[in-house]
């Protein structure tokens, strides 16, 4: 990191950091309710396909594109489709906890902002899980589309009636894109550097990866970011921490002329005389 993204000097007024160990266990307590309550979804497997038929007919219905144009984009070349497969699979968590850990370190007050916001997120998305389970469009017939991670691997799911760590039925909404966005939002708050936005490169592939090895559909992604928008507006920043302004550099200091001797010439009176 340069200069530019380097936290300012702590003040008297500075935020304090929240203890360690607290932090430890509300993240992983956290992320076990989390799991338990996808494992609570679990077994809505005819609920879950007819949603799947909703999704895809409502999606028709507006004329959004379809995901099989980005799914072909990525079968160009194994090679492709495999780093697709990939990122989708190892960037998803490692991601999210470099991003909670650089803000823990250097950014306190955003770091707490930004928990806040992640865990009101995730907290939606598990019950809108509950409450509308979806089989995503690698399951159905109807979309045309393959299940990327297992023709082409890595794949992170197995069979669904046999898959005890996760809950494939829980695609709205895409907490990869959630997730991802709000990385790409609080890094761009939190640091000075000029090249900032370029952050946002983060959600965009995921969305292309998503979306392309048929994870997900538009609309898990359009809620995704509707929930992320509502959580945003309502657990606001703080005061006076809401955005790092780059630092200007000191102009030097110019030193001051000397100020020139004037020499009095004074006439002789009577001179040549």
């Amino acid at each position: 990191m340069n200069a530019r993204t380097e936290p300012a000097q702590a003040g008297p007024g500075a935020p304090a950091r929240p203890p360690l160990i607290r932090e430890l266990l509300l993240v992983a307590g956290l992320f076990l309710v989390y799991k338990f309550g996808r494992q609570l979804a679990t077994g809505h497997t005819a609920e879950a396909f007819g949603n799947a038929h909703r999704v895809w007919d409502w999606e028709r219905v507006l004329r959004m594109p379809d995901e099989g144009t980005v799914q072909s984009l990525l079968l160009h070349g194994d090679t492709l489709i495999h780093t697709a497969n990939t990122y989708y699979a190892v960037v998803h968590f490692p991601a999210t906890a470099a991003f909670l850990v650089w803000l823990y370190l250097r950014r306190p007050a955003h770091y707490v902002w930004a928990r806040r916001i992640l865990a009101a997120l995730t907290g939606a998305a598990l019950v809108l899980h509950l409450v509308f389970p979806l089989a995503p469009p690698r399951m159905l017939g109807a979309t045309g589309l393959i299940d990327t991670a297992r023709v082409f691997g890595p794949s992170v799911y197995g069979p669904p009636s046999t898959d005890a760590l996760s809950n494939q039925f829980a695609a709205m909404p895409s907490l990869h894109f959630g997730w991802a966005l709000m990385v790409a939002i609080g890094l761009i708050v939190a640091t000075r550097t000029r090249w900032r936005w370029l952050w946002l490169l983060h959600p965009l592939v995921t969305l292309l990866v998503i979306v392309g090895t048929a994870n997900h559909y538009w609309l898990d992604v359009i809620v995704a970011a509707a929930l992320l928008g509502l959580a945003l507006a309502v657990l606001r920043m703080p005061h006076g921490q809401r955005w790092a302004v780059p630092r200007r550099r000191p102009e030097p200091r110019r030193r001051p002329e000397p100020r020139r001797r004037t020499v009095e010439r004074h006439d002789l009176v009577g001179a040549g005389r």
